[in-house]
């Protein structure tokens, strides 16, 4: 077994215990914190995927102010840096090719990607599993967005993001300078994500600052989480 299959195991590993517990929906908003969602029954393990949902007490996720640099290889194997992106505010999704709810959100992502072009939105997809099995999945679906690959490479990046044992997906969301605006932890579906890319849309043209961005998210997903959205 490879050193990668190992490192791939242990993270199904953690995923496992994390769904097992179960995941109730909640949400973070305080100065130096962005706004976080995690919802219920959309993490996914790579054996089990429908888990009944808990109750598991929220931990502490100290999340940066800015996205750290990165370079992750693309689907040819090139090093591609998060420096081409600069300047550009970015939807990073970190998904696995085994995760049901990852597959469930492609169509949604690729439709962002189109709908949000004009305010330059780039969807950047960061798979977290074998480049060749992403390879066929990504022309399988007709992922027309980037997509990079990455193993603890990319594990390190989502411990830099404040998640450390993660539960496929989750989607990171950062405006044109560079700060990570809102992180989200499970399936993303639409009325969630155009929320978010408003508000992100906003802080970009400097009618908002940052932390009340944050708190604009964390009240309207909160609204969205109470109407069953």
């Amino acid at each position: 077994m490879t050193q990668g299959g190992l490192r791939l195991i242990v993270l199904g590993a953690l995923i496992l215990a994390a769904a097992w517990a179960g995941i109730r929906v909640y949400s973070i908003s305080h100065p130096g914190s962005a706004a976080v969602r995690v919802s219920a029954g959309t993490a996914s393990s790579p054996t089990f995927s429908d888990l009944t949902p808990g109750e598991l007490a929220a931990p502490a996720i100290q999340i940066p102010e800015h996205l750290p640099m990165f370079s992750l290889n693309d689907l040819s194997g090139h090093p591609t840096s998060s420096e081409g992106f600069k300047g550009k505010p970015m939807l990073l999704n970190f998904w696995a090719t085994w995760c049901a709810p990852c597959r469930r959100e492609i169509p949604l992502l690729k439709a962002l990607s189109q709908e949000w072009a004009a305010q330059h939105l780039t969807v950047v997809g960061i798979a977290v599993d074998h480049p060749d099995k992403v390879h066929q999945f990504v022309g399988d679906f007709k992922i027309d967005y980037p997509v990079l690959v990455g193993d603890q490479d990319a594990l390190d990046l989502a411990t830099q993001l404040g998640v450390t044992a993660p539960a496929f997906p989750f989607s990171v969301f950062v405006d044109r300078s560079g700060e990570v605006v809102a992180l989200f932890v499970g399936e993303l579906h639409r009325p969630q994500a155009a929320l978010i890319l408003s508000v992100v849309e906003s802080l970009d043209a400097h009618t908002l600052d940052l932390a009340l961005a944050r708190q604009k998210i964390a009240a309207g997903l909160d609204q969205l989480a109470s109407a069953g959205t």
